[in-house]
């Protein structure tokens, strides 16, 4: 009997390799638990999850001899980590494999945003470069301030990549950290009032939950421009949403959503903002390293080894 339940809509390759490596049986959403026949329910020790809905106590204890939750991706705000450590459970996530990856499309939506690129595409594609001459000017990037706030992995790689844009660099974490010249602040509105780019780099979870407020927001100013590819609950939507509306800051940049996929309809009319959906991750590359990194951890604590990427 299998003793391995992947939770979520796994890719058909990424499904396959849980199949062929742990048997593993395979459910769409944690609310099917509760369907699951009872012997299947307590032969489960591993739980290889990829959903983001909330994986709480109450699923849990539909599986009475489970160990670890191997989470795919590194957010894992879905899992309430605290029911976990109270019954035992360990955690683990895919850190590192995907920097690279979000990093990059930081940067990427930085450059689409300042440069105006969507519009210049439709002013080539439109025919009205040849019919009305060039597009309008639009702003200069490199040499300015950006703000990381939460300097983990991904804040320092996106640090390091403006860094060769010649920015000043300025980051807010829970402690000062070893950096090369960069400045730090111990208060986020401070960090706004003191950069022109504020990139979101944060965790997400209840403890985050928006962080990046309205003070926040109007401490960047007209100049301002947010870049979000953290989770969408670290920033207080509606105040962020007012903002680009009236001008009181000039874009941003968002890979993430509060409700995701649905997207509130009010960015959609804006102009000044840089819409993704939530792929800072998605390359074919990263997302297989991810699925590995999940598996191993799932095997190693089936062998009674070490996790890889322990979380608790």
């Amino acid at each position: 009997m299998t003793a391995t339940l992947a939770i979520g809509n796994y890719k058909p390759n990424n499904r396959a390799a849980l199949v062929e490596a742990f048997d593993a049986h395979v459910i769409a959403q944690p609310n099917g638990i509760a369907d699951l026949d009872e012997a299947l329910r307590k032969g489960i020790r591993a739980v290889a999850y990829a959903s983001g809905q909330r994986f709480g106590g109450a699923e849990m204890d539909l599986l009475p001899d489970l160990g670890v939750i191997a989470n795919y991706g590194v957010g894992y705000d879905a899992i309430d980590v605290d029911a976990a450590s109270a019954r035992g459970i360990r955690v683990t996530n895919t850190p590192n494999v995907l920097n690279d990856d979000v990093a990059d499309l930081a940067i990427g939506m930085w450059l689409m945003q300042g440069r105006e690129m969507r519009a210049a595409e439709a002013h080539v594609r439109s025919g009205d470069w040849a019919k009305d001459g060039p597009a309008p000017l639009n702003r200069k990037l490199s040499g300015g301030s950006a703000g990381i706030m939460g300097l983990g992995r991904i804040g320092r790689d996106i640090a390091h990549r403006l860094a060769a844009f010649k920015m000043d660099i300025h980051y807010y974490a829970r402690s000062e950290k070893e950096t090369p010249g960069w400045t730090y602040h111990a208060d986020p509105v401070d960090l706004a009032g003191a950069v022109d780019f504020l990139f979101v780099a944060l965790v997400g979870g209840s403890e985050t939950e928006k962080f990046v407020s309205k003070d926040v927001i109007a401490a960047l100013g007209k100049n301002g421009v947010v870049i979000n590819i953290s989770r969408g609950s670290v920033i207080d939507e509606g105040a962020l949403l007012d903002a680009l509306e009236s001008g009181a800051i000039a874009g941003a940049g968002l890979d993430v959503f509060v409700g995701e996929p649905q997207v509130d309809p009010r960015f959609l009319d804006l102009q000044n903002v840089v819409l993704q959906p939530h792929q800072g991750s998605a390359t074919v590359q990263t997302r297989a390293a991810m699925a590995q990194l999940q598996r191993d951890n799932v095997a190693a604590f089936l062998k009674g080894e070490d996790l890889l990427t322990p979380v608790v």
